[in-house]
């Protein structure tokens, strides 16, 4: 069965999304967000919305960490009309603050296609547990 083109797409903004911060060029990530993009910390404790605080906590995470290990596996991405929604397993290595640790998690996003583009609506840190390293 071939893939679908869509599902590519999705797979492609995630990781455009993904290198963009890892590289720490977290500003271009921005034409890939909804200006309303929400986010959802761990354990469901809370919510923010706004593409610039959501990028200002990239940003926060960047310029206090060193990453020494980002990792992902078993992506899974469903596409219905012009939503998409995509789970990826994680695994990252890290220093801040002098402290060595490792987290490990799910990452939930939801895209939606605007135009030619998906952009990010939506995004849940889920599973997460993290632990020094």
């Amino acid at each position: 069965m071939a893939e679908d083109p869509a599902a590519r797409d999705v797979a492609e903004a995630m990781r455009a999304i993904n290198q963009a911060w890892l590289q720490g060029r977290v500003d271009d990530m921005a034409p890939a967000l909804h200006p309303e993009i929400v986010m959802v910390f761990p354990r469901f404790s809370g919510q923010m919305r706004g593409r610039e605080p959501f990028l200002a906590g990239f940003r926060d995470f960047v310029q206090s960490a060193t990453i020494h290990e980002f990792n992902e596996h078993d992506h899974q991405i469903d596409i219905v009309g012009d939503t998409g929604v995509i789970i990826v397993r994680y695994e990252i290595l890290y220093t801040r603050s002098g402290e060595r640790y490792r987290a490990i998690g799910r990452d939930l996003w939801i895209f939606q296609k605007a135009g030619a583009a998906w952009i990010a609506a939506w995004r849940a840190m889920i599973d997460v547990s993290e632990s020094a390293a």
